[in-house]
């Protein structure tokens, strides 16, 4: 293996550690579409850090910092909003999704100079991971697996629906808000490994993938985890043969994975 691999691999192991649980949930519940949103939203965050950055000198303030500020504030309107009730929510995603990409388009625009391709905003740069961004990855981890083992009653009653929440006495306002905050988290660590453009499909594939292999939710998040990881590799490997970006080819392998699960005989 490529010494040069190393990191980029390491990398989307701490992003298949996020989408793996996040995934699962978010298929569970049906709401596959709030992180493609979310996703969205982040590149407001991440357009105001160029242009605070470059215009106002206000270096401490990371493309990374930036796209969490903007994912909390998107998965909070999301859980918090009368706009955004599950199952009537279609226009406050859309609306969220529209005004996070022109936000962001409005901020690169003003900032002064600036001349940078969006391509790494939109489609992820994996390969260019430092071990900074390593640490950062895996602190996102750590908080959203600690977040899990501490929520995880009301996670479980809430990813299944307000009925089962209200049966098992777990206020489902408080734990789909802490739910949206999850997937803010795995978000923000998903863009820097595939970009605002494709997190949605490292969020789904893996887990429609594990769906037909799986009984119970903690095995599907866990497969999940492994075929995102599966995926990521492959295209890390795939842009090194083809000299292509990395997130293409490994949403493509997620897609595979997923025909080839559908394919296979169901357990029962």
């Amino acid at each position: 293996m490529p010494d040069v691999l190393v990191q980029p691999l390491l990398a989307a192991l701490l992003a298949a550690v996020a989408a793996g649980p996040v995934g699962a949930l978010a298929l569970v519940r049906r709401d596959t579409y709030a992180a493609a949103a979310i996703s969205h939203g982040c590149f407001a965050g991440l357009g105001l850090a160029r242009w605070l950055s470059v215009a106002c000198g206000l270096a401490w303030f990371t493309p990374t910092l930036g796209a969490t500020l903007a994912a909390v504030a998107a998965a909070l309107f999301l859980a918090l909003s009368p706009a955004a009730r599950p199952g009537r929510n279609d226009a406050a995603l859309s609306a969220l999704w529209a005004v996070g990409m022109a936000a962001g388009l409005a901020f690169l625009a003003a900032t002064p100079g600036y001349a940078g391709s969006l391509q790494d905003y939109l489609f992820g740069s994996i390969l260019f991971v430092s071990r900074a961004d390593l640490r950062t990855m895996l602190a996102f981890d750590l908080a959203l697996l600690a977040a899990l083992a501490f929520f995880w009653r009301g996670l479980f009653a809430v990813a299944f629906g307000p009925r089962l929440a209200a049966l098992r006495g777990a206020p489902a306002k408080f734990y789909g808000a802490v739910l949206s905050l999850l997937t803010a988290l795995a978000v923000v660590l998903l863009v820097r490994a595939v970009g605002i453009v494709l997190v949605v499909a490292l969020l789904a594939l893996p887990a429609l993938a594990a769906r037909p292999l799986v009984r119970r939710l903690v095995p599907l998040m866990a497969l999940s985890g492994v075929f995102a990881f599966v995926s990521l590799a492959a295209g890390l490997f795939a842009s090194w043969r083809l000299d292509c970006t990395p997130s293409v080819p490994a949403v493509f392998a997620a897609a595979l994975l997923a025909l080839l699960a559908r394919l296979a005989p169901r357990r029962r």
